[in-house]
């Protein structure tokens, strides 16, 4: 196999899909740069990260006036890309000392959201946070090196890790993975998924640094969930169901809403399979994936998307997040090599950050875009 056919894990180069285009990269930077300072230190009515006391800090899910284990370990992810060492410690002081278990069936996950002065609202923990919490840890440890507790940041992935795969063996709890199938549950009691929780790209780094009696595990999670993805997409629309089983069906209504459909968490999808394809380079597949939801997507206006079912029906309700989604189908171009892929990224460039109420969501997806598309979302 080829440099040319191989991901960046292994040759070390990430595709800069907007200096492809011809923006320079004195615009590129500049562009990062901004959108970094406007989340963390901007206006009001854009930023969503807050200082607290002095070694803490939080992102703020602005529609819901909560911090969600969530939006604090993607605000780890952001600032470790981005070398940005303080943040990353307050997020992660804040996220350590006011949302992870000490003990019971729930020790070492985090509970999914608490109020701005770290008073939890729910116990129980959402498997996206603890696997980007882990990520961000580990890329952490590579970048700036292991500190005292809590910052000894390798230490703690791993031990995010061996619970994710071990709670519950030795009494009560259960584990984050579906033992037989490999795959990540919605919630650690759920005999079902959600597809945007599918990070194959974080579970082959997975092997390689979580404990070594995991290794065989992360692998063959990794191999599990792109297998899913397949299964989760539709065949034609590409779209994917917020839940879904673990045959990848679309789950059944669930007592807090009706998730078969096409809506906010399934906008991931297409830039998680964006980001695999290139630190990995592993599946055909995901071309093919990523040019089937851009030509979905690509004469509908921003403003009209919607809430869809898998096989493509609108419904009367508008996207909570257009720009979230927008900044998804954009990232997909990291692995579309179809007619739209140029449309998307361009698009995307001249959009600007959500501002207002419901901004948090669409904002963290967008940083992560900027990220992905300039090139800079990498491994560490």
């Amino acid at each position: 196999m080829s440099t040319s056919q191989l991901g960046a894990f292994y040759t070390q180069k990430y595709r800069n899909l907007f200096k492809e285009l011809g923006y320079s990269e004195a615009e590129i930077n500049a562009k990062l740069e901004q959108a970094w300072t406007d989340l963390f230190y901007g206006e009001p009515d854009v930023r969503i990260y807050s200082p607290m006391g002095g070694d803490k800090g939080y992102i703020l899910d602005t529609g819901n006036l909560d911090v969600r284990s969530e939006g604090m370990s993607y605000g780890m992810m952001m600032a470790v890309q981005m070398n940005k060492k303080e943040e990353f410690d307050r997020l992660w002081n804040f996220s350590k000392t006011f949302m992870q278990h000490t003990g019971g069936r729930y020790a070492n996950y985090f509970a999914w959201h608490c109020k701005p002065d770290g008073t939890r609202i729910s116990q129980g923990p959402a498997p996206d946070g603890e696997e980007f919490f882990a990520m961000a840890l580990f890329f952490a440890a590579s970048r700036w090196g292991d500190g005292h507790e809590p910052y000894n940041y390798s230490e703690q992935a791993r031990t995010i890790l061996s619970a994710c795969l071990h709670q519950g063996e030795d009494g009560e709890g259960d584990p984050m993975w579906d033992p037989e199938t490999k795959l990540i549950k919605f919630i650690p009691e759920s005999p079902f998924s959600d597809p945007s929780y599918h990070l194959p790209h974080f579970y082959d780094l997975f092997a390689l640094l979580a404990d070594d009696r995991d290794a065989a595990f992360w692998r063959e999670a990794a191999k599990a969930s792109r297998a899913y993805l397949h299964t989760a997409c539709h065949p034609e629309t590409g779209l994917a169901p917020e839940y879904a089983n673990f045959d990848g069906t679309p789950a059944e209504p669930q007592r807090h809403g009706d998730f078969r459909h096409f809506f906010s968490d399934s906008y991931r999808v297409a830039a998680n399979i964006g980001l695999d394809w290139v630190w990995f380079h592993q599946d055909p597949w995901q071309v093919e994936q990523s040019n089937r939801i851009q030509a979905f997507f690509r004469d509908i206006e921003v403003s009209d998307y919607r809430r869809y079912t898998i096989d493509g029906k609108p419904f009367d309700e508008p996207a909570l997040h257009p720009v979230g989604l927008l900044a998804t189908n954009a990232m997909a171009s990291l692995a579309a090599d179809g007619p739209d892929a140029e449309h998307f990224v361009r698009l995307f460039w001249n959009t600007p950050l959500r501002t207002g109420v419901r901004r948090y969501y669409d904002n963290c997806l967008y940083f992560f875009s900027l990220l992905a598309l300039s090139g800079n979302y990498r491994i560490y």
